[in-house]
């Protein structure tokens, strides 16, 4: 359950960063809300999941996690650019913070 709050904490951030994105571009209410919310959300899911899991393991997981999600709804919904070298990169950020969670 605990990696739940994790994940769930990943998909807020996701929404955050879109939300910022949609607010740089077109500053309506709604999509304050959604920045503004999603990384609220976001934190006080992380936050919960502290108290099951050591900080540093879910800290990089949802880092990893955020991240990697981040750089793929932007490549699908905004068109941003896709290459070998990219997507290498956004797969060591998941696989190195993978690699805290088991190694932790």
């Amino acid at each position: 359950m605990s990696w739940l709050w994790v994940l769930a904490a990943a998909a807020a951030e996701v929404c955050g960063a879109v939300g910022l994105k949609k607010f740089s571009t077109c500053p309506t209410g709604r999509h304050l809300a959604l920045f503004v919310g999603g990384f609220t959300l976001s934190f006080v899911l992380l936050y919960a999941s502290f108290q099951y899991l050591a900080v540093s393991a879910a800290y990089a997981v949802w880092i990893g996690l955020g991240t990697g999600g981040t750089v793929l709804v932007n490549m699908v919904f905004f068109h941003e650019g896709r290459n070998a070298g990219r997507l290498s990169a956004m797969a060591l950020i998941v696989i190195g913070a993978a690699g805290v969670k088991w190694l932790s």
